[in-house]
């Protein structure tokens, strides 16, 4: 059975990759379109449940537009859902990201000036020129020192996860305003140029090589549980976005298992290292 996260289907159309495969009453290639808010939800339905969320100039395929939601797909990690209609729109495509935790968006190459926009660490911007110590975009002056160049990666997605270090717990969240375990394994993956799904069952089918049990954990390492995985930040200290702090936080490795599985829900599942 295809996973409806990833199927770009629902009761009015289906991607045309998939006639033949599924009924629909229509079939379309889509249109590229670019997130136009500082932060958007992707919702399961319309009007439905937060499943992720999205940031400034990221980039989706709609397929349908319809009663002020827009069904998409979106490129980062092909996850399927509904955003309103004034959360999508046409622009120039992206050349730069947000580098440091978060930035301003200013109304003047100025700091002192007023600001127009909170961005979180990932979101995306097209640069237009220079100003001074600013640059400039269609939403304003952004501070150089914040930004850099879209394909410049990160090199330890540890260190990325740590930009987020007391960022509050967020279901379904994706942004410095608010992130859960996946989102925070997600982030530091795509920062650092690792393509990496949504979801933390997805993550731990695609992610890394699997450990044998008992293997000795290190930096860097990935570790699952049903619901859950965090990133080791040293081999005996867990980083991760969680409910017990309500934040993204360092825990003991140790305790963090065994708070985990006495709280109800299990043990882990899966010790992978990432490759390379």
């Amino acid at each position: 059975m295809s996973d409806r996260r990833l199927t770009p289907a629902n009761a009015r159309v289906a991607h045309v990759s998939l006639h033949g495969h599924v009924d629909a009453p229509r079939y379309a290639e889509g249109e590229a379109r670019l997130i136009g808010v500082p932060v958007a939800d992707l919702l399961d339905a319309p009007e439905g449940r937060r499943a992720r969320q999205m940031q400034m100039g990221e980039s989706v395929n709609v397929l349908d537009t319809h009663q002020g939601w827009s069904f998409v797909q979106a490129t980062r990690d092909d996850y399927v859902g509904y955003l309103r209609d004034e959360h999508v729109s046409e622009g120039a495509a992206p050349t730069h990201k947000v580098a440091a935790r978060a930035t301003h968006v200013y109304s003047e190459p100025d700091f002192k000036s007023p600001e127009r926009a909170f961005l979180g660490h990932g979101a995306r911007l097209h640069v237009l020129d220079e100003a001074g110590r600013f640059l400039r975009t269609p939403q304003g002056f952004v501070p150089a020192a914040h930004l850099s160049p879209l394909d410049e990666v990160a090199g330890d997605p540890v260190d990325v996860a740590a930009l987020y270090l007391g960022t509050p717990y967020l279901w379904g969240g994706n942004s410095v305003l608010g992130i859960d375990c996946s989102g925070l394994v997600q982030a530091a993956c795509l920062a650092c140029g690792m393509a990496c799904p949504g979801d933390s069952d997805m993550q731990a089918e695609a992610l890394g090589v699997a450990l044998p049990a008992g293997s000795a954990p290190r930096r860097g390492d990935l570790m699952f549980w049903k619901g859950h995985v965090g990133w080791l930040s040293a081999p005996d200290m867990l980083l991760h976005a969680n409910v017990h702090h309500m934040a993204v936080a360092h825990e003991p490795l140790a305790r963090a298992i065994s708070r985990i599985e006495v709280q109800g829900d299990g043990p882990v599942t899966a010790h992978k290292r990432l490759e390379g």
